[in-house]
């Protein structure tokens, strides 16, 4: 395969992981699988929560897209793709377990409008604890916080204190 079109896949699947990823955030998390994902909106006890097998689940794809592109002569397009997903899973680790909700140690702040909007939007996620009524499902995107804050309140559902 031509490495352009491969890394024209590549940037396409990357891009369209985060309008999958808030989907399956705000529909699937958020619905059906809140079992697991409730664990993530209570305070962690240790070092993992049951929210973290969404990681393992979702990589399958990635890694079957990338041992049947890579290995098994499936269409080489598969192995840009699984590869789109696994970066986008690095990206998201970086910005959420790590930068947003600290989970190994590090002395960033954010400080670029990009990421403190970001961050600002997932705390505002964490505002409402309950399966229901909270705002900003995306990862790598996000409204402004006066927008979320606004539906926020328009939910009328009663948010944590800061």
């Amino acid at each position: 395969m031509n490495p352009w079109l491969g890394t024209v896949i590549f940037l396409a699947t990357l891009a369209g992981m985060e309008a999958f990823a808030y989907a399956a955030h705000r529909w699937v998390m958020h619905g059906p699988g809140w079992f697991l994902h409730e664990s993530h909106h209570r305070p962690r006890t240790g070092a993992f929560e049951l929210n973290d097998l969404y990681a393992a689940i979702f990589a399958v794809p990635s890694f079957v897209l990338l041992l049947g592109g890579v290995q098994l002569g499936w269409w080489p397009g598969f192995a840009w793709i699984g590869a789109g997903i696994a970066a986008y899973g690095a990206i998201y680790f970086g910005f959420h377990d790590v930068i947003v909700h600290k989970r190994l140690a590090h002395r960033y702040v954010p400080r670029s409008r990009y990421m403190k909007r970001i961050v600002q939007a997932h705390r505002l996620h964490h505002a409402v604890e309950l399966k229901h009524g909270t705002v900003s499902f995306g990862f790598l995107w996000a409204p402004p916080a006066d927008v979320l804050k606004r539906r926020l309140k328009l939910t009328r559902i009663k948010v944590k204190p800061d």
